[in-house]
């Protein structure tokens, strides 16, 4: 928590109390700091910010939005913005330049020295979605001649740079991994031991070029601290921290709920996003839903002599459409985040499609049961409805179950089937599978209307 506020921020920056400010946010977390300074006026920040020690300034930083990011580096002077990113970890300059325009793309480049510049065009090269592009490349190195007390004099000469020094890494002389060793196992052991005997040989490891979500996944899974990221010649090149994996996680899971919702996903804040960016990212799958439920117009368009022949049966399509899509959907999220937590993959297909078969099998018969009943004491004995005949009632109650186990099984189906073509599970979002059980459900519903009520008006 802050142990300052914002008004008391700015009402000490009026009496320039600048000592008592500086002591003030020294003892506050960075997080507290960047959600400080977003609170008070924009212009007010840089004088401010400039007056935190230079290791908490640039943690402060890399917290804060990059729009207040942005700001603060066209007010900073060259001297300061090579004083800030000299602070920074290379993984976090390279999150930031990400996030800013060409012009202080430069600045910043120009402002970092030759060596870190080089870790992060390295960086820069991979792609977005990749491991590379998420590894940091300040690390601790050992080699397997070492003793542990020399490996300890190396951590503390590298140590300071490098972003986590619990986990170390051994490589040989070409750079290639051979195994990892701990802190702990190092303190516990002789001096005089060498690193080689100490060493974990099977290493957990990602390659550069794999996705981002999962090899955050695998340091989830396996409970570790940092992940060693190697080329295809299984050369050291960098490592993925748990922060950076915990950061990818919440951003895959925002973006498969935004997919999932029919919306394109944004990564600005929706209180700072402007009403032209919200409207462009959730038109098109409104009109794309729109176009698509054409097709269920079609269908009932196509029964319209039928239906008007019978027309109790018109009051029954808005609740079996419901069902049907709300049953797809439920499906479709369980097995989207069962393939993002790596529970199941596009193996399991048929083992997956029996099992939704089963629990749509289940639910539809408890469903058709229920409005069975609900039709004969609701709609026929209290509100009088003649027209819902014997016939009617077993219509509605077979296509409900049918309805909710095709519901069930396509729900399952079409993210698996997304996943075997290399595209994004989530696409399959729920207002597509709906669209789509939509129509099927009403191809169910007027197929056993022709069949069992229909015949009776003939």
């Amino acid at each position: 928590m802050n142990v300052i506020t914002s008004e008391e921020l700015m009402a000490m920056a009026e009496e320039k109390k600048f000592l008592a400010i500086r002591e003030k946010l020294s003892q506050s977390n960075p997080i507290d700091i960047a959600q400080l300074f977003e609170e008070i006026p924009p212009e007010r920040v840089a004088p401010l910010f400039r007056l935190l020690p230079k290791e908490l300034a640039s943690e402060v930083f890399v917290e804060m939005d990059p729009e207040l990011q942005q700001k603060l580096i066209m007010c900073f002077s060259d001297f300061e913005l090579h004083v800030l990113v000299d602070e920074l970890y290379v993984d976090d300059t390279v999150d930031i330049i990400e996030e800013m325009p060409a012009n202080v793309v430069k600045r910043i480049l120009a402002s970092a020295d030759p060596a870190m510049r080089k870790d992060i065009n390295e960086i820069l090269k991979y792609p977005g979605d990749s491991a590379g592009s998420i590894m940091t490349t300040e690390y601790v190195t050992l080699k397997e001649n070492m003793t542990v007390g020399e490996a300890f004099d190396r951590i503390r000469q590298v140590g300071p740079d490098s972003e986590t020094i619990y986990t170390c890494y051994v490589t040989s002389r070409d750079r290639r991994l051979l195994g990892v060793v701990t802190v702990k196992e190092l303190l516990l052991a002789d001096k005089e031991m060498s690193v080689g005997d100490l060493m974990t040989e099977n290493v957990i490891f990602a390659y550069t070029d794999e996705d981002r979500e999962e090899t955050a996944n695998r340091i989830r899974d396996y409970g570790l601290m940092a992940l060693p990221v190697t080329d295809r010649e299984r050369r050291l090149v960098g490592i993925v921290t748990v922060d950076d994996a915990l950061n990818v996680i919440t951003e895959e899971s925002e973006e498969d709920f935004s997919k999932m919702a029919g919306v394109t996903p944004t990564e600005t804040p929706y209180i700072k996003t402007s009403v032209w960016t919200l409207w462009k990212a959730r038109v098109p799958w409104l009109l794309l839903l729109m176009i698509s439920a054409t097709f269920t117009g079609a269908i009932i368009s196509g029964f319209e002599h039928k239906l008007a022949a019978c027309a109790v049966l018109i009051g029954f399509i808005p609740m079996l459409m419901d069902t049907g899509g709300n049953s797809g959907s439920q499906s479709s999220v369980s097995v989207i985040r069962a393939l993002s937590l790596g529970d199941i993959s596009i193996k399991n297909f048929f083992k997956v499609l029996f099992k939704e078969f089963r629990v749509g099998l289940l639910c539809g018969l408890t469903l058709a049961a229920c409005n069975l009943l609900k039709m004969l004491l609701v709609d026929r004995l209290l509100f009088g409805g003649r027209d819902v005949s014997v016939h009617v009632m077993l219509t509605v109650s077979m296509t409900l179950c049918f309805t909710v186990i095709v519901a069930k099984m396509v729900g399952s189906m079409l993210p698996l089937l997304a996943k075997a073509m290399k595209l994004d599970p989530a696409v399959m979002a729920a207002p597509v599978i709906s669209t789509l059980v939509d129509a099927i459900s009403l191809l169910i519903y007027f197929g056993l209307a022709s069949l069992l009520v229909l015949p009776q008006f003939s």
